[in-house]
This record gives structure tokens, sequence and C-alpha cells, in this order.
């Protein structure tokens, strides 16, 4: 009781209760000598490329067993535990290496939000880029005989879907993504929520499998340009790669809404950086 009582006139003191990182600069080109950046890059390459082959062995494996009995196979709701389980376990092996990005979509949404370094975004999603290649390579490797013939695990338009209905798919599928990412990685959030443990992967996992189960209808679920940059190399269909701006310009689209959102709405970055409209003093 007495800890408590000396501990409190220390947060009114420093005038709040977290610390905000200081923003990333534009161009570190120090992060080049360093061997945690090229560390990171290669947990984000093997991440990623661990994140395709499962999640798409797993779509072909459905299709394959679904093909034979109509009720056979994992179905919509397996395909989609299949993906947030996978960035579930990813993210939380990963975070304290790379930050856990495994999607192109993240990283950028936190380059806009200055949390890393134009240097290290670029270099991210080109590693992203190349693990998803190999991931989806192996899987093709290992299930050649039914990997061109189910489709790939490519993404695309849905018949009965037009281009304008996945863009928007894509782009609300990835605000929610990246939104939870920020929410679940706040600072100020995990000073002032402490009394309750917050597993932040467990979050971003559940946010993926939530917007596979609404989108995989339709696009089969982007929401990560790595993911489908990489079965579209290797499938390499006319219609996938018809399709493919959608996988880029929607998660990049949904990724620079949700860092707006919640950077200058939520955490009100603008006015913060104005000096003005602060209606409490320790925010």
């Amino acid at each position: 009781m007495t800890k408590e009582v000396s501990e409190e006139p220390e947060v009114h003191h420093h005038g709040k209760d977290y610390v905000d990182p200081p923003p990333a600069p534009l161009l570190d080109l120090g992060e080049l000598k360093l061997w945690s950046f090229y560390r990171a890059l290669i947990a984000e390459f093997i991440a990623t490329l661990l994140f395709l082959y499962v999640t798409v062995a797993t779509v072909i494996g459905h299709k394959k067993l679904n093909a034979a009995d109509q009720c056979d196979g994992v179905g919509i709701l397996g395909i989609a535990w299949a993906f947030g389980g996978m960035i579930f376990i990813l993210v939380y092996c990963t975070a304290g290496i790379s930050g856990g990005h495994i999607n192109p979509a993240v990283t950028f949404g936190l380059f806009l939000a200055r949390k890393v370094s134009l240097i290290r975004a670029v270099a991210y999603i080109v590693a992203q880029s190349l693990g998803a290649i190999c991931g989806v390579g192996l899987v093709k490797a290992f299930m050649k005989s039914y990997y061109n013939k189910l489709g790939g695990g490519a993404n695309s338009v849905s018949t009965g879907y037009n281009t304008g209905t996945a863009l928007g798919a894509e782009i609300i599928g990835t605000f929610v993504l990246v939104y939870t990412v920020f929410s679940a990685t706040d600072p100020k959030r995990s000073a002032r929520d402490s009394h309750v443990p917050v597993l932040a992967p467990l979050p971003i996992g559940f946010a993926v499998f939530m917007v596979h189960l609404a989108t995989i209808p339709i696009t089969g679920t982007g929401i990560n340009p790595a993911r489908s940059f990489g079965a579209a190399v290797i499938y390499n269909n006319g219609k996938v790669w018809d399709d493919h701006w959608i996988f880029w310009v929607g998660p990049f689209v949904g990724a620079l809404a949700a860092a707006a959102y919640h950077q200058y709405i939520l955490r009100a970055a603008a006015i913060k950086a104005l000096g003005s409209f602060r209606s409490i003093p320790s925010n």
C-alpha cells in the first residue's frame, strides 16, 4: 500500500504514464551496418516462407479432398484457421527479432506511421516477397500432381463478383488487420491496460482469421501482397495476373487508412504536433 502511494506522484510528474518511441528516420543508412538488420530480414524471409507453405498446402489439401467428397476437407473455416493460426505462431516467434510483420501491407502501414525507416520497409517487402515465392514453390514441389490442377492457392476475383467489390473487400480486410496491429502494439494501451495481459500476436492472428471468413468467397483473401505475389509467380496463370493489381492496391490503401485513423484520429498526432485543442493535459 505504501509503495503504491509513493509511486503515484511519479506518473503526474512525467505528465503521462506511457512513452512513445521516437519516430524512425526516413533514411537510416546506419542500419545497413548492423547484423540485427540482416537478422531481421532473414526472420521475415523464413516466417513468410513458412506462412505460405502451411497455408497454401492447406488450401490445396482441402480442394483435393473436397473434389473427391464434398463433405471432406477442412472447409473455409479450416482454411481461415490455418491463416490466422500461422500468423499467431509466426508473429509470436519473430516479434522480438523483426517486429513480426510477415506482410508488406503491415510494413507499409508501420512505415507511414514512422515506426520503421524507408530502407527497412523496402528490405522487408523484398524479403517477404522472396519468402512467399519459396514457400509456394515448396508446396508445388511436394504436391505437384494437384497444385496446378487445383488453382495453386492463387488469389483472383471469384465468379459473380466484380473488381470493385474485390478491391473494396481487400481494402476493408487489410484495414481490420493493420488497425489491429496498431492497437495491439500501442504503448499507451500497454501502459493503461497493463492489468489485463495482452498477447499481441493473439488479436493479430484472430483478425486474420475473421477477415478470411468474410473474404475467402470473394477473392480467396489476399490482405497480404506477398502471399498473393508468391502464389501468382509459382502458379503463373493469366487470370491470376489480370486481377493481381487488386492484391497490392487494396492492401496498401487499407494499410494507409488504418495508419491514418490510428495515428491522426485515435492518437491525435496532428493535434499534438500543433500543441493545441488538448483537453486533457496528460494525453
